[in-house]
């Protein structure tokens, strides 16, 4: 568990370490770069390297040490849907994510067929917010495949932004996450491609957050939008008696 600098969550926690790259919005993978610092670093949960997928028994009982109700990133060096995490150990995941009512859990995944294939073995309390990452049209069929689950609370996260979004269809989409690609050698957003997205949320009531512009100096870069930041959030559904 850390405490986290992204703008959307709180804490990060890592129940799986290391992943591959399917689709551009890989390229310049945070996690990979991560893992390569915190190798470096001596740290043991990342020896191996980020293209070895681990799966990190000790890290489920982290979750029931905190104090007060945190909202946690999921695998952000990771993805928890990968084909080489077993199923067992994404159970054991969702079962800990269940038994702590009292914390919200973002989980975001690049593999929403795999997230399809097994969601209902999966028990999907109203605390575990589902995601896909979507960075250009190439491959926004990962939303309908997001939307068949059953998830309570659905998000997208559009990060990074890499192409144009027109004509989303956000049927049972709760959140809608945008930011631009930082680093050494940043991929470009249109401004257009963010006013465009901003204007579909609200048309459709979706909460928008607006994340970064992004680019080499993404600090200086900031993230105002229309003169203004977005940092709206879904509504956090209280849990029935009998789940």
């Amino acid at each position: 568990m850390a405490q986290s600098s992204i703008e959307w969550t709180e804490l990060t926690w890592n129940p799986t370490t290391g992943c591959t790259k399917i689709s551009q919005g890989c390229k310049f993978c945070y996690a990979e770069i991560m893992t390569r610092r915190l190798k470096a670093m001596g740290q043991e949960k990342y020896k191996d390297g980020f293209k070895i997928i681990k799966t990190h028994p000790e890290t489920l009982k982290i979750p029931y040490t905190w104090k007060n109700s945190k909202v946690v990133f999921v695998n952000s060096m990771s993805d928890l849907f990968h084909e080489d995490v077993p199923l067992e150990f994404i159970k054991d995941v969702f079962k800990v994510m269940n038994e702590n009512p009292q914390h919200i859990f973002q989980v975001l995944t690049k593999r929403a067929e795999r997230l399809l294939e097994i969601h209902k073995e999966l028990k999907w309390s109203h605390n575990i917010w589902m995601g896909v990452s979507v960075e250009n049209s190439d491959v926004d069929f990962r939303i309908e495949l997001l939307r068949k689950t059953r998830a309570k609370t659905k998000f997208l996260s559009l990060e990074p932004l890499i192409g144009p979004l027109y004509k989303l269809n956000l049927k049972k989409i709760d959140w809608v996450i945008v930011g631009g690609e930082s680093g050494f050698k940043p991929r470009p957003m249109n401004p257009d491609w963010v006013f465009d997205i901003q204007k579909q949320c609200e048309k459709s009531k979706v909460a928008f957050f607006f994340k970064q512009w992004g680019g080499k100096n993404k600090k200086a870069s900031g993230r105002i939008l229309n003169g203004k930041t977005y940092d709206e959030m879904p509504q956090i559904y209280e849990l029935k008696e009998n789940e």
